[in-house]
């Protein structure tokens, strides 16, 4: 195993972690994050999201990662669903919320919990549907399996 994936088994393995995640549309797209050293083949897409910090609500970890990781401010809008992630070395809970409003340009950001030489973010780009569904679904996060639009993702309810 390399440097970088042990380092992210350090930050992530062997605990549970609440991240709060946004689904940020433009244009009919969806903004997404391919990350490294997740995933079966070292490929992972995902809507921007990160763990909360302790007396950080989840409006400001929104916000905090969106920057971070998108260079966007962004507005949280409403709870749109919860959905428990597991897989090695990450398990989380995860609570996904629609974006109302953003501003900035898009940036490749950083994970400030990984080393420079270790970065996990690899790209940040809007992604339509029709792109999304000819990954394979092992390189996208679970929510995108069952959904064909972006309706269809707004439309989430509940605990997946």
């Amino acid at each position: 195993m390399d440097a970088g994936k042990n380092e992210i088994t350090e930050l992530y393995g062997s605990r549970l972690r609440i991240r709060v995640c946004g689904i940020c549309v433009a244009d009919n797209c969806i903004l997404m994050i391919r990350h490294r050293f997740l995933g079966d083949e070292n490929i992972f897409w995902s809507p921007p999201g990160g763990g909360m910090q302790f007396g950080e609500s989840a409006p400001e970890t929104l916000k905090r990662e969106f920057l971070e990781e998108t260079g966007l401010e962004i507005e949280a809008g409403e709870l749109l669903f919860v959905n428990e992630f597991i897989q090695p070395p990450l398990h989380a809970v995860e609570l996904f919320f629609q974006i109302r409003n953003f501003s900035g340009s898009v940036i490749t950001g950083i994970d400030p919990e990984c080393s420079e030489q270790n970065q996990i973010i690899k790209e940040v780009r809007f992604m339509s549907m029709e792109e999304i569904k000819q990954l394979p679904e092992n390189h996208v996060h679970s929510l995108f399996h069952n959904c064909e639009t972006i309706e269809d993702v707004l439309s989430l309810k509940g605990y997946l």
